[in-house]
């Protein structure tokens, strides 16, 4: 068979059915059981063996990343909603929250989602979807300071650590809605420029 041809070629249908099965399997156990659940639970449930699995996914990270992948869609939304707001400011402020609640999609996910910005390993799947939100975060972060609404000092990386941060606490369930508005009060006027807060 030519190079062409074995480029070409598609996964096997059964190769696709069990992709398939272990992520709406792992999607299941993490939402039930957090990030932290057993991998074995999912191939079982799954209807595979762990090695099937590990040829899918070799780590937790991989498989989590490919979860957090097919959930994106809602972001992308939020964002794509988000984009048309005038308002710098209130564009940023929705976009932090979007953030917490997609950090929030999953019990235990802030852990590895901070030790992939923390230890920026290239081959830790988690970083690259990291990256990008911190960049994006970074857009919207420079077009409020334009508009003179956020400190020059800010940066979108400290935004996301404040969204993941408000996102870790809001999922130990040590706090109602009334004290995370609060939290997010002070993580927005710590971000605002002081003549606008007027």
């Amino acid at each position: 068979m030519s190079a062409r041809g074995q480029q070409g070629r598609r996964p096997r249908a059964d190769v696709q059915r069990n992709r398939a099965a272990l992520l709406e399997a792992a999607q299941r156990h993490f939402l039930r059981f957090g990030v932290g659940t057993s991998l074995e639970a999912v191939a079982k449930e799954a209807g595979v063996g762990p090695g099937t699995l590990y040829r899918h996914f070799p780590t937790r990270e991989a498989l989590l990343a490919a979860v957090l992948q097919t959930r994106s869609e809602e972001l992308v939304a939020r964002r794509a909603g988000i984009a048309q707001l005038s308002d710098t400011s209130e564009a940023l402020r929705q976009w932090l929250r979007a953030m917490e609640e997609y950090f929030s999609a999953f019990s235990g996910l802030p852990e590895p989602l901070m030790a992939a910005v923390r230890e920026q390993e290239p081959g830790n799947p988690l970083t690259l979807p990291c990256d990008t939100l911190i960049a994006t975060t970074d857009e919207y972060v420079r077009a409020a300071q334009l508009a003179g609404h956020v400190r020059a000092s800010v940066k979108g990386y400290d935004l996301f650590l404040a969204a993941i941060s408000v996102a870790w606490i809001r999922g130990t369930g040590a706090t109602d809605e009334e004290s995370l508005g609060r939290l997010r009060a002070l993580v927005e006027s710590g971000y605002r420029e002081r003549d606008d807060e007027a």
